[in-house]
């Protein structure tokens, strides 16, 4: 019953303090100048300036309409000629169940209403407990208010001191002299994120992507932000790493993309001042470009010594720049980037999505969009030999030593093998074009004792991306099948 009944309490609660009430519009706030920084790590810093009248000596000033998700030991407070003795945060805020709480070992109004007559009885009531349910005494009885489809409202003779209608910051001052002037306080507050979401377009018949760029505002704060300056913060400061995966990046840019940076973080400012209203998305345009040069890439990497039982799909991937020539232009705050394509009939359809991190300007990227339908990749141990050196050689020696002399002296003999693998590479196409696809071998680093691996045979010329990967670019025939071979000595 405790769900109807506080719905009916708050109907009461509107007829007693429509003043009350009334302050929670949201087209009224107590807020004064607002200035918003939103960072990646789902908190926020408010700058809040309000013109207040202010007593000489000691007095108490109230700010409502702070977020509902202060973190109080953050604020700072700052009025010309007045320092700060006392901050309070009062987070309990005027709702029909807290109503109700408050009201325990107090005396309320119960109205009942017969459905039949529609006449009114009016029963003094004190409130005993609300846990699991709302029990009351009624003269010499103890009810239970049940949910039995008879309309009970609570009239309520006052409402709670410490409740609140908004979420309200008080301070203590202590002033020099009298006046109403520029009172500001700054505080950081959770509830307030923001994201980057990509829309791309690809063209795959011109080789180009239209990408436009959103900022996308989340406010769970529990209060609303009126014609807010809004800046964005592409970074997590203060509140340890955060996780930056950079997926899909292929090099990191060394451009400057010229913005506006604090620190080590770039600013995303708003053009214009903007509300951000409580449990509200917003998005904001930041990014729109077309035809950057972009391709499809075909990619696998293949671990050492594997053998696939059957084929395997290859990742179907795009490849663009973030470069100021030749590429989108700009310093790509962290998100997720979509990317359609048109069909035959021109609609733009979905093909994939990808998350990157914090991208620099003047980067290369390839964002794997799926796993192609039709180009597989069969990786295979085609043979593997022992190849054992012409002689022995002594590689472990050790020495008892007792009492500073040398008691015992053992001589181990151990063989330095090595090895030929000859590794497979069976690429298949079932398109209508020749398609081209990156194989990368990887796995081949193994410590310092097995670096001395070599590549002896390639069907085609490869690139050796590091000490543990190398790349081969490879051509495989419109429906059809290539073999590709690579020989390999290794210590392992």
């Amino acid at each position: 019953m405790l769900r109807t009944f506080a719905a009916c309490s708050a109907l009461s609660l509107i007829a007693l303090a429509p003043a009350a009430v009334g302050q929670g519009a949201t087209d009224e706030t107590a807020q004064g100048d607002v200035s918003v920084t939103i960072y990646n790590n789902g908190q926020a810093l408010v700058q809040d300036v309000r013109q207040l009248p202010i007593a000489q000596g000691r007095s108490r000033i109230e700010f409502p309409d702070v977020s509902a998700e202060i973190r109080p030991e953050t604020l700072s407070f700052n009025a010309d000629g007045a320092a700060i003795v006392e901050q309070n945060f009062d987070f309990d805020l005027l709702t029909p169940t807290k109503l109700m709480e408050k009201a325990i070992g107090q005396t309320v109004t119960l109205v009942r209403t017969n459905p039949a007559t529609g006449a009114e009885t009016r029963e003094r009531a004190t409130v005993l407990s609300t846990a699991g349910g709302v029990v009351v005494r009624i003269g010499n009885r103890i009810e239970v208010l049940r949910d039995d489809g008879l309309p009970v409202r609570a009239v309520f003779d006052r409402v709670p001191p410490n409740l609140r209608a908004r979420p309200t910051l008080s301070v203590t001052v202590d002033s020099m002299r009298a006046g109403t002037r520029p009172a500001s306080i700054r505080y950081l507050t959770g509830g307030l994120g923001w994201s980057a979401d990509y829309v791309s377009l690809y063209d795959e018949a011109n080789g180009t992507i239209d990408m436009q760029g959103w900022v996308t505002l989340t406010n769970d704060s529990g209060t609303t932000f009126h014609s807010a300056d809004t800046l964005l913060i592409a970074g997590s400061p203060g509140r340890g790493s955060a996780r930056n995966s950079r997926s899909g990046m292929v090099r990191p840019g060394t451009e400057n993309s010229g913005r506006e940076q604090v620190g080590d973080f770039y600013l995303y400012p708003i053009g214009a001042r903007t509300t951000i209203a409580n449990n509200q998305t917003k998005q904001v345009s930041f990014l729109d470009v077309q035809g950057v040069p972009a391709r499809k890439v075909y990619a696998r990497t293949v671990g050492w010594m594997a053998s696939d039982s059957r084929p395997v799909n290859v990742s179907s991937e795009i490849a663009f720049s973030s470069s100021r020539d030749g590429g989108l232009g700009d310093a790509l705050p962290a998100g997720t980037v979509r990317f359609y394509q048109r069909d035959s009939q021109g609609n733009a359809q979905f093909i994939g999505e990808n998350a990157i991190g914090h991208t620099p300007m003047g980067s290369e990227l390839s964002l794997k969009t799926g796993d192609a339908f039709d180009v597989m990749l069969q990786a295979e141990v085609e043979s593997r030999e022992t190849i054992t050196a012409s002689e022995w050689e002594r590689s472990a020696r050790y020495r008892v030593i007792r009492d500073g002399e040398v008691v015992e002296q053992v001589d181990v003999e151990r063989p330095k093998r090595f090895y030929r693998t000859t590794m497979r590479y069976t690429l298949s196409n079932a398109k209508g074009t020749p398609v081209e696809v990156d194989l990368v071998q990887a796995g081949m680093d193994r410590g310092w004792w097995g670096n001395d691996y070599r590549i002896v045979s390639e069907d085609l010329p490869g690139d050796q991306l590091n000490v543990d990967r190398r790349k081969w670019t490879i051509p495989v025939p419109a429906e059809g099948k290539r073999e590709f071979r690579v020989t390999y000595e290794t210590r392992f």
